[in-house]
């Protein structure tokens, strides 16, 4: 019997007929660069290469140097090593963190060598893994045979979610005798994974890799100890009340027992915000407390809520926004495609905020401008008149906060520096943790539905632009600050999803965004939902989903 054909359209460049049941790497020739090639994107969803064609598609190849190939690179080099670490240590539990400086920070316990010789010998079985060039492949298996599985494998945390997600058939990925969950394409083999290290620190250690625009090789290792020394606290605090994966959530969810851990997340966050503030008065000098932090780290509400944690130790604070400060249309920087550059500092005017500050701490009175974002003009009202008295102190929040290009004329001693970051301690399970970037874009998403009426495909489709301002303008002055405040709260991605679930599943298969968004969909499909009533009016949640008793 003849093989049907079916019609693929090659990147918007040809069509081709191709017999049905083609995998889709026999394809990878008709691009360039076909070994640099780790995936495809069929009709906009990411697949893996032995995917086969089963009808009419666009297909796309996803490179090693993308963002979704990065993705894949990474969670293949995950999987090497947990498979490495069972073969060597199959006692040990191997637990993933956050993410630190192009690398993830990762934790052994139950292992009878101390870290050094236990990398070491890791080491030496992820070289040999990828030198046998071991094709990784996946398959479906019965719930019942998941179970056993994980059960074999000791994934206790794996195995715990598996009572709160209950599919009849669960996708997993395979090396040798070594099996874990299916949560997106792996690369074709281990020959494919050799740019890595394991490099000891604190008390576990980081799987470094490399980054997306020099996939080839590894970047210089730059500490982060104080942004570590926020997770590591935040991590501790989630053992101690029993709290680390997504199914230790779950279990609050159904037991009906969440109410009581919202209540706890909250205070401990707002425990955070007052301790900050009390390093604020035992400063005596600072005049100006300058906020910055990523997209949607919730800069806002944590601004109200300081202010409220000043007030209560006898200090006045007066906001400024740093928008008011961005200078006429006419003169704003472009970009590389000529658009209006809003993200780098020369859009602020920075001559006047200076002499602004200058005079408010000389006891002048001064006029605070204001930008008119529709037509791109700044202006000045007589009615914006401030001044700083004695006990009171200004709050600023903006992405710029912690550069000190802008602020240059204002002495360090009246300065105080808050970088805000939403590092969630959740993981999903012991090998795949929860990134930062996915839990604000996701706060992203829903914001800008709530109060914008952006689409998520809007949404998604600008974020590697946020994404790129972040690492421009944000994240190289984290270790500048005077404090780290964590605005992650554990519960909020369960309140996330009954918002953005069904934002995400209107983005069409025919949209570049579609990828994205099934992604972000399969990941959020781990959480048990939690109702947006039990949310409290003062939450940083409500800044995104909408009901806050404070006012934006």
């Amino acid at each position: 019997m003849e093989k049907s054909m079916l019609k693929i359209n090659f990147n918007g460049t040809s069509v081709q007929e191709i017999p049905t049941g083609t995998e889709v790497r026999a394809l990878a020739g008709m691009f360039n660069d076909p070994d640099k090639i780790f995936a495809f994107k069929i009709n906009n969803k990411i697949y893996p290469l032995d995917k086969k064609l089963k009808y009419n598609a666009s297909i796309e190849p996803v490179y090693q140097n993308s963002k979704d190939g990065a993705k894949i690179y990474r969670r293949s080099l995950c999987f090497l090593l947990a498979a490495a670490t069972h073969k060597v240590y199959p006692e040990a539990r191997l637990l993933v963190g956050h993410s630190l400086e192009h690398g993830f920070f990762y934790t052994l316990e139950n292992c009878k060598d101390n870290i050094p010789e236990a990398l070491k010998n890791i080491n030496n079985e992820m070289q040999e893994l990828v030198k046998k060039d071991i094709i990784i492949s996946s398959k479906h298996i019965s719930y019942t045979e998941a179970v056993d599985l994980l059960t074999k494998l000791g994934l206790k945390q794996t195995l715990l979610q598996m009572n709160y997600t209950c599919p009849p058939r669960i996708k997993i990925n395979i090396l040798e005798d070594f099996s874990d969950l299916y949560f997106g394409p792996l690369v074709q083999s281990t020959g494919c994974l050799t740019i890595y290290e394991l490099l000891p620190y604190a008390d576990g250690f980081l799987l470094r890799f490399p980054g997306r625009k020099n996939p080839d090789k590894l970047t210089p290792f730059v500490d982060q100890p104080k942004l570590f020394e926020v997770y590591h606290n935040y991590k501790e605090w989630g053992k101690r009340v029993n709290v680390t994966s997504v199914a230790d959530l779950n279990k609050l969810v159904i037991e009906r027992k969440i109410n009581d851990f919202i209540d706890i997340t909250e205070t401990f966050q707002q425990k955070c915000i007052s301790m900050i503030a009390t390093q604020i008065e035992k400063k005596k000098t600072a005049r100006v407390v300058l906020i910055a932090g990523p997209s949607s780290s919730g800069k806002t509400t944590t601004s109200k809520k300081l202010s409220l944690e000043l007030q209560a130790l006898g200090i006045n604070p007066k906001v400024i926004s740093l928008d008011c400060y961005y200078v006429d249309h006419s003169r704003t920087p472009r970009d590389k495609d000529g658009n209006p550059d809003f993200e780098c500092l020369e859009a602020l005017d920075i001559d006047l905020l200076n002499q602004n500050l200058v005079d408010l701490f000389a006891g002048k009175e001064v006029i605070i401008p204001t930008y008119n974002f529709h037509n791109g003009t700044q202006t000045f009202d007589e009615k914006n008149k401030m001044t700083l008295k004695e006990g009171e102190i200004l709050i600023m929040e903006g992405i710029h906060g912690l550069n000190d290009k802008l602020t240059p004329k204002i002495p360090a001693e009246l300065k105080f520096k808050i970088y805000l970051s939403a590092l969630t301690q959740l993981n999903v399970d012991d090998h795949n943790r929860i990134s930062a970037s996915d839990n604000r874009l996701i706060r992203r998403i829903v914001r800008d539905y709530q109060f914008r009426g952006k689409s998520a495909a809007g949404t998604i489709a600008m974020w590697p632009s946020v994404r790129n301002g972040e690492e421009q303008h944000i994240f190289p002055f984290q270790n500048n600050a005077d404090a780290i405040l964590n605005t992650a709260l554990d519960y909020e991605l369960s309140v996330l999803k009954v918002f953005a679930d069904p934002l995400l599943r209107c983005v069409k298969p025919t949209e570049p965004e579609y990828a994205e968004a099934c992604e972000l969909l399969r990941f959020l499909d781990n959480f048990a939902t939690i109702a947006p009533t039990a949310v409290p009016p003062r939450s940083i949640i409500r800044e995104f989903i909408g009901g806050s008793a404070f006012k934006y």
